[in-house]
């Protein structure tokens, strides 16, 4: 059996991909994305399916008597429900939910694995479930912040063609509904790895029995901003709200991001 925890950090990482990929044709019907969705989870369940084969040929049978191999084969036969879905039945919104479950087990199981060598010899497996749940948290916070920038420039451009300021700034700049676009795939991008971060952060404190975090200030706020994201995308679609509400809507939550980033550190006790 693969013991080596870069090459379940890997699987982690595409999977993760994968489910940007799956999300954003959720969101807003993308059939390239889909594909691109779809073939990632395809690689991650062909690196799960060699570990399963490894681990026939060298024991003789398929274990599920500890929580490893049990969960492992769990988050296994989620991804090749996913598969069957996307190829067969494709049903967008199921395909990401029971792609996201199948993601949630197999974390669970790599960084419950004690036989799990750490990257670093002075990590253990729960520190590496942290930097990668800060890694995807940070990508996050990236996205969030172009998507903040965009909305920036629509609310300078609105304002400046509403008081017929044609200046060379607002000349060069793209189209409102352009602008307005980008916004919105960057918080398309950011919405899941927020998410993914936050359930990692949340299987983290499941791992070391800190159930008390889970009332931490970071988890809280981290979890109100995904919320808004969440209604930023749902206003966006249900095109209930003008462009520059969504705008202002925007900001407020990256302002949210940048406290939650900047002010954690001495209000939180999450790492």
């Amino acid at each position: 059996m693969i013991t080596k925890s870069w090459f379940f950090d890997a699987m982690l990482y595409v999977y993760a991909l994968s489910l940007l990929f799956i999300f954003s044709d959720f969101i807003q019907r993308n059939p390239r994305a889909k594909r691109m969705g779809t073939g990632l989870l395809v690689f991650v369940w062909l690196m799960q399916t060699v570990l399963l084969v490894g681990q026939l040929v060298q024991s003789q049978q398929i274990a599920v008597f500890s929580i490893f191999d049990s969960l492992f084969l769990f988050s296994w036969l989620l991804i090749t429900l996913s598969l069957i879905l996307a190829f067969i039945m494709r049903i967008d919104f199921v395909l990401f939910f029971v792609s996201l479950a199948g993601f949630i087990v197999a974390a669970i199981a790599f960084f419950s694995d004690k036989r799990i060598s750490p990257i670093a010899a002075s990590w253990d497996e729960r520190d590496e479930l942290l930097f990668i749940h800060v890694s995807l948290a940070i990508a996050s916070y990236v996205a969030y912040f172009c998507s903040a920038m965009f909305s920036g420039m629509l609310l300078f451009l609105h304002s400046g063609l509403k008081k017929k300021q044609y200046s060379a700034a607002i000349r060069r700049m793209p189209g409102l509904g352009h602008i307005q676009q980008y916004a919105m795939r960057a918080v398309i991008l950011g919405t899941p790895l927020l998410l993914l971060s936050l359930i990692l952060g949340i299987i983290w404190i499941y791992l070391e029995g800190e159930w008390a975090l889970l009332l931490d200030i970071k988890v809280l706020a981290s979890s109100l901003i995904l919320i808004i994201y969440c209604i930023y995308l749902w206003k966006q679609l249900a095109a209930r709200t003008t462009w520059p509400r969504l705008a202002i809507l925007n900001l407020i939550a990256f302002s949210l991001v940048f406290l939650n980033y900047t002010s954690s550190s001495w209000l939180s006790n999450f790492h």
